[in-house]
């Protein structure tokens, strides 16, 4: 058993006979009562997110996890194919489990969290950010880098991401896996 006081970002949990994982959390220490913390928590079997606020000292029941560097190989329909890197075993996960799964590339090095009880995957944790060419969008125009003006372009993976006017076919761009978003282009 845990306390409130062990509450980080990733730890999964049993709350309301579901297994979720904090994917944010705040303490708040108010002037008037008692300390609380706020927290975001992901339901691991479903995706639903939900708030929810422990007071301190709350007993909470943690899972323990351990995790494993996979490597991405394919999708077939729903189904995601991943290889561990340390012993090769092969495992498969549902997309549902997946933050962001239009932004994996195959070979993209991912963190997995798996139940120790059951040997169930719990969740997928992306790199900070990936390295995509864009294969269509709209032609750049040589000077359109003053305004925060943006145009749609279809990355490899086949995700759509809103990207400066002056990126073109073919240009590396760097995607911020949590919010899907541009972040920069990779000069090589």
């Amino acid at each position: 058993m845990a306390t409130t006081s062990d509450i980080r970002k990733g730890l999964c949990i049993k709350y309301s006979n579901d297994i979720y994982k904090i994917i944010e959390f705040l303490h708040v220490k108010p002037g008037k009562g008692p300390a609380f913390v706020r927290t975001k928590l992901k339901s691991v079997t479903t995706g639903k997110v939900i708030d929810n606020t422990f007071s301190a000292g709350h007993k909470i029941e943690d899972i323990r996890v351990e995790t494993n560097k996979f490597q991405y190989l394919y999708a077939e329909g729903e189904q995601f194919h991943f290889m561990n890197v340390d012993d090769y075993n092969q495992i498969t996960i549902n997309k549902s489990i997946i933050d962001a799964p239009d932004l994996l590339k195959e070979g993209e090095l991912v963190t997995i969290s798996i139940n120790t009880e059951d040997s169930m995957p719990l969740s997928v944790d992306m790199p900070a950010s990936v390295i995509l060419e864009v294969i269509h969008t709209e032609p750049g125009v040589k000077g359109n880098t003053a305004t925060n003006a943006t145009k749609p372009a279809t990355v490899e993976t086949g995700a759509r991401i809103n990207v400066p006017l002056f990126i073109n076919e073919g240009d590396k761009i760097k995607v911020d896996t949590e919010k899907g978003a541009y972040q920069e282009r990779i000069k090589e």
